[in-house]
């Protein structure tokens, strides 16, 4: 029986994702900011007894070394967790990421029980986020470790790679066919909700991903096509585009290009009955129409 929401507190509330997930929670629900300097007293005055509450911030992108993305993401979740904890609040969903699990697959995809090979800032501060709520007493958690999330507004490597695809050049990526899961953000909104209203979810860890894993080349051909452009798209080893990008401090990100990273959301599926809805196609279509509207003004 899934259990009704009622007290809604959430972190990261202008964020990415949490704007879309905002949008479906009670007007009542209440906003806390962690980017602030007086986060600290903020959380102090936010009455969390009886609240599902969603932590999304986070420090994501951009400087920081790892002290930084210890005190954002880890040092925050844990002050978070152990005042829900003491205010008695019916549960927390944090949104972790799927580099908790590391940066490439093998021979399968991630689960979410796989041993966890953080390998950035980023991921460590997250591997460690997880780890302090399970030693918080007294307090029901649930963590999502999405994958690439893709929607309008997206940001980072996914805004790179479209002002890519919106260039004249053409590109080697014609023989990349690493596949790497995505998940659109609507698809995880609703992941998240599930979380916080279903009774199976308690205490357990999922992967939010679609179930089919997209490659690079897959990708930069419907960006293209999406933007009217040429295709242009020319086949070179993965190997010599690491290479090369490796020459000009680029190798981590060549990878994301050429390396598989995919995650099972089977557990998800059934436990949840969850079911991711978006297929590629139409999150690059929406990709591609927010960002020709945001070119405009």
């Amino acid at each position: 029986m899934i259990e009704p929401i009622d007290r809604v507190v959430i972190t990261g509330a202008s964020g990415f994702v949490g704007r879309v997930l905002a949008a479906r929670l009670p007007s009542s629900s209440r906003a806390i900011s962690f980017a602030s300097d007086d986060w600290a007293a903020r959380l102090q005055e936010t009455d969390l007894a009886g609240a599902t509450i969603f932590h999304l911030a986070a420090r994501a992108h951009g400087p920081g070394n790892d002290a930084a993305f210890t005190r954002d993401n880890t040092d925050k979740t844990r002050a978070l967790a152990q005042a829900a904890a003491a205010a008695g609040a019916r549960r927390l969903v944090f949104l972790s990421t799927i580099k908790v699990n590391g940066e490439e697959t093998s021979s399968r995809p991630f689960k979410p029980d796989d041993k966890p090979a953080p390998e950035d800032a980023y991921a460590r501060s997250k591997w460690a986020a997880e780890r302090a709520l399970h030693e918080v007493a007294q307090l029901e958690t649930v963590i999502v470790r999405p994958a690439l999330v893709y929607g309008p507004r997206a940001r980072a490597n996914l805004a790179a790679l479209l002002r890519l695809a919106d260039s004249a050049a053409p590109l080697p990526f014609a023989s990349l066919d690493a596949r790497r899961s995505f998940v659109h953000v609507d698809d995880l909104a609703d992941l998240l909700l599930a979380c916080a209203s279903h009774p199976a979810a308690a205490q357990k860890t999922y992967i939010a991903a679609h179930p089919q894993g997209v490659s690079t080349a897959q990708v930069m051909t419907l960006m293209r096509k999406a933007l009217g452009r040429p295709l242009r798209l020319f086949p070179m080893p993965a190997s010599a585009i690491e290479a090369a990008s490796a020459l000009i401090g680029q190798a981590g990100k060549a990878r994301r290009l050429t390396r598989p990273l995919l995650g099972d959301p089977s557990s998800a599926l059934r436990e949840l009955q969850w079911s991711p809805r978006v297929p590629i196609e139409d999150a690059v279509e929406e990709m591609v129409g927010e960002y020709r509207a945001r070119r405009k003004h």
